[in-house]
């Protein structure tokens, strides 16, 4: 008789005082912004766009992430970070650089000094984007960015690498496929990943124990999947959400034609994005 594997979560208190929340003003921060209340006396909530006012448990700091002492400030007196502010679309280069990669190198500078040990960061799909839809890719699998927003979350995933191996300070990063509230096309028949999915990749991502540097891929159980997380085990996800559900609506719109590169790579529309400034 096989037994189910134990869950790294068992005996694990997961609760702490006070959680970063960076990015609340996006799509994904809305929808945390509530939940990660399970998991925290406080979370401290900041964006540069406008939050409305602080409900119950909640702390609004605004900070714009490219300013390296705001970003110090705003990290003093968490526990632990889920990173989800920038640029979360493919854009100019020069757009991209201050908040996802400047102001990336500030909330781990920001970490250290401030002994925050463990960070969750919003990395992406788009890290891999370049490779073809159908290719079975695992965390070992070489970053191929699909454009300047891919590029940035590859930095991020290296620089979370970095300062755990210097400095001991812990990163789940989460390559989050397409977290919305239905999978709209065919690809995201695949990279699908519902909202209480990637709350349990949150949680897990701050509270299981020695995660190290971890990359784990954010998608729901659905019936086909380019990803291989069982490098990413010691997390214990185990999605319960998935894509078919929508697979009907999807397939009644035709397919892209054989000839758009939108339909070749998993990064879908990303690949063709730009170039800017021409």
């Amino acid at each position: 008789m096989s037994l189910a594997p134990k869950d790294p979560l068992d005996g694990v208190v997961t609760r702490c005082h006070r959680i970063l929340l960076t990015g609340a003003a996006g799509n994904l921060g809305k929808v945390l912004r509530d939940r990660l209340k399970r998991y925290a006396d406080v979370v401290r909530i900041s964006d540069i766009a406008d939050l409305g006012p602080a409900g119950a448990q909640e702390e609004v700091v605004p900070c714009d992430l490219s300013d390296a002492k705001a970003v110090h400030a705003l990290v003093a007196g968490v526990d632990a970070i889920v990173h989800l502010g920038g640029v979360s679309v493919e854009r100019p280069f020069e757009e991209i650089l201050p908040a996802n990669i400047q102001g990336t190198y500030h909330l781990y500078e920001a970490a250290r000094r401030h002994g925050v040990r463990r960070i969750v960061f919003a990395s992406s799909n788009h890290v891999i984007g370049f490779y073809k839809q159908g290719e079975v890719l695992d965390a070992d699998s070489p970053p191929r960015p699909d454009g300047y927003y891919g590029v940035s979350k590859a930095f991020g995933e290296q620089l979370g690498s970095f300062y755990f191996d210097r400095y001991g300070i812990e990163t789940v990063a989460l390559r989050i496929g397409s977290s919305f509230p239905e999978a709209k096309d065919r690809r995201m028949l695949v990279t699908w990943l519902g909202y209480d999915d990637l709350e349990q990749l949150i949680k897990r991502a701050v509270f299981v124990p020695e995660v190290g540097f971890t990359i784990v891929y954010g998608a729901s159980a659905n019936r086909d999947s380019w990803w291989d997380n069982s490098k990413a085990a010691r997390l214990g996800f185990r999605p319960v959400e998935s894509s078919e559900q929508f697979r009907a609506k999807v397939e009644s719109v035709p397919p892209l034609p054989a000839d758009d590169a939108a339909g070749w790579y998993q990064g879908g529309a990303f690949v063709k994005a730009g170039p800017f400034g021409d």
